[in-house]
């Protein structure tokens, strides 16, 4: 199983040279405050404006949803021609199951302890007993269950979301987090494969969850790689990548490249939970470069 993840990673790492050299960026506008996904990938939360710039796509054709607390969420597509803005205007809903759902999204994304997580558990349940078929709220039900601890009622969670969804990359990411964590190695990288076969590619929490076996397993070189290409994919929106890369690459006795990928983590979050952290290693390993 291990080497067929090699082999997809490789052809993935290949392809995405020529995605990223070739990509387009996109503005998307919106109203506030509202969280943008690209291919059901999260890309990032439009400003006070409504405005979320930046956004890079590869060529071809995507599909663009947008959701913002107290609307309807929206689905369209991007043409393969768009460039500049896109504008996604939203209408008021009173869907109780929708409503309890973005609840329940915005209390997981903001506990800070388990009570405030079984807050959001709750939520979610609330909007499962209104929509049973809501396959999005399983698996953030099954996101807040894996904080909690809980990873047998998680799994439930993501078999409940598949049988609404057969075929559903998110799906079987949180699965292999859910696998990793209980130390289900294997089965692991079998739930994150099978997310990037039905991403057709690019699903960049798989490829970081492929890059956290192969730490754990201490084949740092092939982790660093998995990291890269989710970074490739995330176009700079998650700085923690950066991190996990330059552990990677320290750990692998790569001083030059873990410089570099902690350089960058420190530029797009100066003021980071990990900032202090990494300002220390990085002068650390600055100190043993030679002149």
């Amino acid at each position: 199983m291990v080497s067929i993840c090699c082999g997809v990673a490789g052809a993935q790492r290949a392809r995405q040279t020529v995605e990223t050299n070739s990509a387009r960026a996109l503005t998307i506008i919106s109203e506030p405050n509202a969280v943008v996904w690209i291919d059901e990938i999260r890309r990032g939360t439009t400003d006070a404006a409504g405005n979320l710039a930046g956004v890079r796509v590869s060529p071809g054709v995507h599909t663009l949803h947008v959701r913002a607390n107290g609307f309807k969420e929206s689905s369209t597509t991007v043409p393969s021609t768009q460039r500049g803005g896109v504008r996604v205007r939203l209408l008021r809903t009173t869907d109780q199951a929708e409503l309890a759902f973005q609840q329940a999204e915005t209390a997981r994304e903001t506990a800070k302890d388990d009570p405030a997580r079984q807050g959001a558990a709750d939520l979610y349940r609330q909007a499962l007993k209104l929509r049973p078929a809501l396959a999005a709220a399983h698996v953030g039900l099954a996101r807040v269950l894996l904080d909690l601890n809980d990873t047998n009622s998680a799994l439930a969670e993501i078999d409940a979301a598949r049988r609404t969804r057969p075929v559903y990359p998110e799906a079987s990411a949180v699965e292999g987090r859910i696998y990793r964590e209980t130390g289900q190695t294997d089965e692991a990288i079998g739930a994150f494969n099978r997310s990037i076969r039905e991403s057709r590619g690019f699903q960049p929490e798989a490829h970081v969850g492929i890059g956290r076996v192969y730490e754990e397993k201490g084949q740092y070189d092939l982790a660093a790689r998995e990291f890269q290409i989710a970074i490739n994919q995330l176009s700079d929106t998650e700085p923690i990548i950066y991190q996990l890369l330059g552990a990677a690459y320290e750990k692998s006795g790569n001083n030059r490249e873990a410089i570099a990928a902690y350089e960058s983590y420190l530029r797009l979050a100066p003021s980071g939970s990990l900032a202090p952290a990494v300002k220390s290693i990085l002068d650390q390993l600055k100190s043993q470069q030679p002149e």
